[in-house]
């Protein structure tokens, strides 16, 4: 090495312990105020991930993975992350509508294979831009585990599952809508649901995770209680990773697809979830790989109404973090809390996972994950 290669090293390495120390002091003041956050509340766990200028600057985990075995949380541990999981199924959609397999403007009628259609509104074509938006006047009032529940031949009841207003012309959150998305996913890509999601999302962006249970590393998972605000108390789900082996033996292409969640039944980590989050803060492309187009990804990101702010599985709050309008999705289900969220202008965004904490709500988001957020926002990006 000559002398001249030899004091670039020296200069070099000397500039990376610089700037790791004179950073140290963020990540240890986040820290901390996340573990006072736990000791305010009741948290089982927290997982969380920060992207600044388009690169994940930090990783952790706080708490327990398993309350049993007092197993520590750690950062390849994955979480069935609930809503979030939906614009896994949005994503996917838009890269049949790039393949004109699908349109956003299809009657779902045509695209389920049996009559989806508001009796009160009978002449009003409810179209896959209506479901992907919560603006098709479906609701989940005769469940959502299976299609049966809107299937005029399946359930004498299925008029229940409409509201009183015309399709497009009012919202309602609604998880049935997204199991019939990929059900339509299914049925005009060939693949069984689960493995297209992996095919053509998270093996593109190389991230481990998935929908079908039996095909992911149960070591990793990490336990999901609920807490009990009367008993003072956290308890298992199982069923947050129930295999349903059972009906997936059994199972029937472009009919079944419930069965895997498509709503919410995605499995994956913070820091892989970070790392799909940046495809999206970046429309579409992430380290030089095309995911969707910029103008699906746009569509996805623009909220349809400014009351509701959801767009296409992507929604758009000003409530999150004070002063930023943020995009991304929240999740919730068997006692889990999740969010996942960016600011594409600035480049910068956020995940964090429980696996099961206080369930109170501060401005329409879980109120441990609102703070947790702040916190990582206020010592690592601000």
């Amino acid at each position: 090495m000559s002398f001249r290669s030899f004091l670039l090293f020296i200069v070099t390495v000397i500039g990376s312990l610089c700037f790791s120390l004179s950073s140290s002091c963020q990540p240890a003041n986040a820290e901390a105020g996340i573990r006072a956050i736990m000791q305010q509340q009741k948290v089982m766990g927290l997982s969380v991930a920060v992207v600044k200028k388009n690169k994940i600057i930090y990783t952790h985990s706080f708490g327990l993975k398993d309350m049993e075995s007092n197993t520590p949380l750690t950062d390849d541990c994955i979480f069935r992350i609930a809503s979030i999981s939906k614009s896994f199924s949005a994503t996917s959609i838009m890269q049949l509508v790039r393949a004109k397999k699908v349109s956003l403007e299809d009657d779902m009628s045509k695209l389920v294979g049996f009559t989806i259609r508001n009796p009160k509104f009978p002449g009003t074509v409810i179209t896959l831009r209506h479901v992907m938006s919560h603006r098709s006047s479906i609701n989940d009032s005769q469940g959502y585990f299976t299609l049966d529940a809107i299937n005029p031949a399946k359930n004498p009841d299925w008029a229940k599952c409409f509201n009183d207003y015309e399709p497009g012309k009012g919202y309602m959150y609604c998880n049935l809508n997204y199991n019939m998305v990929g059900t339509i996913i299914e049925k005009f890509s060939g693949e069984r649901f689960d493995q297209y999601v992996k095919h053509h999302v998270l093996d593109p962006l190389g991230l481990y995770g998935g929908y079908c249970v039996d095909s992911l590393d149960k070591s990793r998972f990490a336990t999901i209680y609920e807490y009990n605000v009367d008993s003072a108390k956290f308890s298992a789900s199982p069923a947050a990773y129930a295999p349903r082996r059972e009906e997936i033996a059994n199972y029937a292409m472009g009919y079944s697809t419930p069965i895997f969640s498509p709503t919410g039944g995605m499995k994956i980590s913070a820091t892989d979830l970070a790392q799909y989050m940046i495809m999206h803060m970046n429309m579409g492309r992430y380290h030089g790989k095309r995911i969707i187009r910029k103008k699906y990804a746009e569509q996805m990101q623009a909220p349809l109404s400014e009351e509701e702010g959801y767009g296409l599985a992507i929604m758009t709050t000003d409530k999150l973090i004070p002063g930023k309008t943020m995009k991304g999705h929240t999740g919730s289900a068997y006692g889990l809390y999740s969010a996942m969220f960016f600011h594409p202008k600035e480049k910068f965004g956020i995940v964090v996972i429980s696996n099961g904490c206080d369930p109170a709500y501060t401005d329409g988001f879980n109120t441990v994950i609102r703070e947790t957020v702040n916190v990582l926002y206020k010592d690592l990006i601000f």
